[in-house]
């Protein structure tokens, strides 16, 4: 296929989260209203083959294929994943690899965490203008570095002003030619794991770091958070609780527009489930990390 006639979209998901990217599919598919074909690199992290078989199910015409790629094939050899202190999965970190598991030739793709539902045709990011820009991606939430909780907690340390803008890593869209020649993904890497006690966000501070400069600000449309009651967002981002848990207590609108999308899949009858799941969950993830230091020091 032509790839002026594709659009590369790229996610990354664990077994827990299959059902959250099963509505943000369907989102994408139903807005997607202008000529090109989706194509969507699915960095599997663990999910189930049932699961697979469900998320193959409701494609329509325009993803034309669900490309399957295994977490540990997408982590070259020579990179350890860092273990931080945070309850993120490791899947996180699957978004630094994105360059190296779609065919060689391609020019960009858009990055969407799992934890999202698009509400505008994708084609409109596709075709921004990166300029010199590594990647375009929306401001966080807390917006500058030198927010401690969240931010570059030793912005201080690396000579960093304390007003410099800081993004969220949810939506990205990517130069991968870029990407490439400045080597991101190893030093993104080699930066969270020199300063792995001031990282809070996985994958997020390293990014950050890195593409100090290098990232161009998007409309905050693309990555509207929430806890927000903004008129006609673009993309919808549930961070924290999402919106299968009962505990869910954001703006209501979009859990609701969220099951729109949901019940056009084969997890239509989900109704929202025990707080006590996403907790286990988070347990979950410490745990495996800690097995996973442990396994490899």
């Amino acid at each position: 296929m032509d790839s002026r006639n594709r659009i590369t979209l790229v996610v990354a998901s664990d077994n827990n989260y299959a059902i959250l990217l099963a509505a943000l599919l369907k989102s994408i598919e139903v807005n997607h209203k202008t000529t090109e074909a989706l194509e969507v690199y699915i960095i599997d992290d663990g999910i189930s083959a049932r699961n697979k078989k469900r998320l193959q199910s409701q494609i329509d015409q325009s993803i034309t294929n669900l490309h399957w790629r295994k977490s540990a094939e997408a982590v070259p050899k020579d990179i350890k994943i860092p273990i931080d202190r945070s309850a993120f999965p490791i899947t996180n970190y699957m978004r630094v690899f994105a360059p190296y598991i779609i065919p060689e030739g391609t020019g960009k793709y858009i990055y969407f965490d799992v934890d999202m539902i698009v509400r505008e045709d994708v084609s409109r990011l596709w075709n921004l203008d990166l300029g010199d820009k590594t990647i375009g991606a929306a401001l966080d939430l807390v917006e500058v570095v030198s927010v401690p909780w969240s931010g570059i907690p030793n912005y201080k340390e690396l000579g960093i002003p304390a007003d410099t803008k800081y993004f969220n890593s949810g939506l990205m869209v990517v130069d991968v030619a870029k990407w490439r020649e400045r080597d991101i993904t190893y030093k993104v890497m080699e930066c969270t794991h020199a300063h792995l006690n001031a990282v809070n966000l996985a994958d997020q501070y390293g990014l950050n770091v890195v593409l100090l400069h290098d990232w161009l600000e998007l409309d905050r449309r693309w990555n509207n958070y929430s806890i927000w009651d903004s008129k006609d967002p673009y993309v919808i981002h549930f961070l924290d609780i999402k919106p299968i848990f009962k505990s869910y207590n954001r703006n209501k609108e979009y859990q609701a527009e969220f099951y729109k999308y949901l019940r056009l899949t084969s997890w239509k009858n989900h109704r929202p489930v025990s707080d006590y799941r996403r907790i286990f969950w988070k347990v979950q993830n410490k745990c495996k990390k800690i097995l996973r230091g442990l396994l490899e020091s």
